[in-house]
């Protein structure tokens, strides 16, 4: 089976795109473009990072509710979006827990923390502990853990079968991931404004009843993922029990905001069949 709604991204206004569908159980039903060129991830690079504190949290190396990032924060907070860190500045700008502000710098102290935790650099934990055992040899991290990930289509569905049937990662830590972290938070969602609530859990949006997303009108509100500002975006949606993923080459902007729901809801409506 090769889905044909892929062949939506050929029309996309990007010089280069590449996207793929994959099931719980590795199946890839199919591809479109050059899935093995390399793409920065920007924010999708974020999802990555998780699952790494995620897997040091397994590990013993680090608790979910211990102090990291500003005071008062810890890393659920951090991986949350609720540390009460500016967007991308080093600074406080509310309570830990209070509001959901996205936050690079958030991201940013997690990967220190576990750098300091494992006495790993982060890039190497991530590498060791996620993209190595999935065989993600084309995937990187070439800077900070919030934005600088590198990686291809044909790694990412790799992934995203992952985050479906986990293998490195207790299923009951995933569900945990892909579950609302401090309820009833409200905050901006980039690219889309100001969402109540503005639901994530554990480095993973959540949809929710976002209006308007990124995903699809027919996306369940489980959808679980996230975008990036270079043009890329990776969901995973349990009720339809399939994931996607799509890398561009182009900035995030109104082009994408048109043409992504639009390519989200052909393809569950070819998956559903």
């Amino acid at each position: 089976m090769s889905l044909q709604s892929l062949a939506l991204i050929e029309n996309w206004p990007v010089p280069t795109a590449a996207a793929g569908v994959v099931r719980a159980d590795g199946t890839v039903l199919g591809t479109r473009g050059p899935v093995d060129h390399r793409f920065p991830l920007a924010s999708v690079t974020k999802p990555l990072a998780a699952y790494a504190a995620l897997v040091a949290y397994e590990e013993g190396a680090v608790e979910l509710d211990e102090p990291a990032g500003p005071p008062g924060a810890t890393v659920r907070h951090l991986l949350a979006h609720t540390s009460g860190l500016a967007f991308d500045e080093h600074r406080t700008m509310s309570a830990p827990g209070e509001r959901r502000l996205y936050s690079n710098a958030g991201f940013e102290q997690l990967g220190d923390h576990i750098a300091k935790a494992t006495d790993i650099p982060f890039a190497e934990y991530l590498r060791q502990a996620v993209l190595e055992p999935l065989g993600m040899a084309s995937t990187s991290l070439e800077g900070s853990p919030a934005k600088d990930g590198v990686s291809t289509v044909a790694d990412l569905l790799r992934f995203a079968a992952e985050l479906q049937a986990p293998r490195l990662l207790d299923p009951r830590t995933v569900a945990a991931a892909m579950t609302v972290q401090y309820p009833g938070t409200k905050g901006v969602l980039p690219g889309y404004g100001h969402q109540n609530p503005n639901d994530w859990g554990l480095g993973f949006e959540i949809r929710g009843a976002k209006s308007p997303h990124w995903t699809g009108s027919s996306s369940s509100p489980r959808t679980f993922g996230h975008f990036g500002q270079s043009g890329t975006f990776l969901w995973t949606d349990p009720d339809a029990q399939v994931a996607a993923v799509a890398l561009t080459d182009r900035a995030f902007g109104p082009w994408a905001v048109e043409t992504w729901p639009v390519f989200t809801d052909a393809v569950l409506a070819e998956v559903r069949g």
